[in-house]
């Protein structure tokens, strides 16, 4: 079960590993683009490659009946976008599995890769985890970490987990099959949550300080874009980094000279990585190149 590209990549070395996926349930085909082209979700496409049956419910709580003809004897889930209702997960003899984007019991959620990241954390991983009835809290049969490094944006860090869901399928869940993991209870005591990152979200605080602000940016890029207000306009910041460059003026002030910089509340950041809304994406410089009429305005 499972829809985003990162899924599809997981399904498709499933399939290399030999496992025999009888079906993949992914999420409904989705508008994409300005044109709004109704496009295949990824799973999709790698199952159709492979002769593998797809299944789509608008709303899996209500329609999983087809499940049990299926008699799979182990459901696996990645990404797959809904809430798994327990008469679902009761149906496999071998039951249900979860690949977590996030090193377990921290970031319990929807949003783990992201939360890691705007948190300021180092490292992180995927946990092969049992899925219950209570969000992301089942018994912990595997991890795999990988290293967040100053550079890493969600884009970047989305393909290290990946590599990491693969690694735990694979070292992991025959192990499983076999019936040999006990699997460890989760320490309560340790939770975290990861909030799903809603459109409210996405518009970045001048209250942040410098730190944060740019972790809030790496976290979101590159989507959907943390995004400041620019004359009524979205101004989204893909890449910062925080500068020794001076700025006058209040916190939000916007120096544009070889580059771009915005005052905070205790520092200046650069801006590497800009979209005006309308505009295509590009570097802070080329920005500056053609906006010097905006040196002093103030974001909001």
């Amino acid at each position: 079960m499972g829809t985003p590209e990162m899924s599809a990549q997981v399904l498709e070395a499933l399939i290399q590993e030999g496992f025999n996926i009888v079906a993949v349930i992914a999420q409904e085909d989705r508008p994409v683009g300005r044109k709004a082209i109704l496009t295949e979700v990824p799973t999709k496409v790698v199952a159709k490659q492979h002769n593998i049956p797809v299944y789509q419910p608008h709303k899996i709580r209500l329609d999983y009946e087809f499940v049990k003809d299926l008699k799979p004897d182990l459901i696996l889930t990645m990404a797959y976008g809904q809430i798994v209702p327990q008469g679902l997960l009761d149906i496999p003899p071998m039951g249900a599995l979860n690949l977590h984007g996030s090193i377990l019991p921290k970031y319990r959620g929807a949003a783990p890769i992201q939360r890691a990241i705007m948190c300021g954390e180092t490292y992180t991983g995927v946990t092969l985890m049992e899925m219950v009835d209570k969000m992301d809290a089942g018994k912990m049969y595997g991890v795999e970490s990988c290293e967040i490094l100053p550079e890493d944006n969600y884009t970047s860090l989305c393909e290290k987990i990946v590599k990491c869901a693969i690694e735990v399928t694979k070292k992991f869940l025959p192990v499983y099959i076999e019936g040999k993991l006990i699997g460890e209870e989760q320490d309560e005591s340790k939770v975290t949550f990861a909030d799903k990152i809603l459109p409210e979200t996405e518009k970045l605080s001048l209250d942040y300080d410098a730190k944060t602000f740019v972790n809030y940016v790496r976290g979101m890029s590159e989507e959907p874009g943390g995004y400041l207000i620019l004359n009524d306009l979205k101004f989204k910041i893909l890449k910062a980094k925080i500068s020794d460059q001076k700025v006058d003026g209040p916190v939000g002030s916007l120096l544009v000279n070889k580059s771009v910089y915005l005052k905070l509340k205790d520092a200046v950041i650069e801006l590497l990585e800009v979209q005006l809304s309308g505009k295509k994406k590009m570097d802070g410089k080329s920005f500056a190149n053609g906006s010097k009429h905006l040196n002093g305005i103030i974001l909001k």
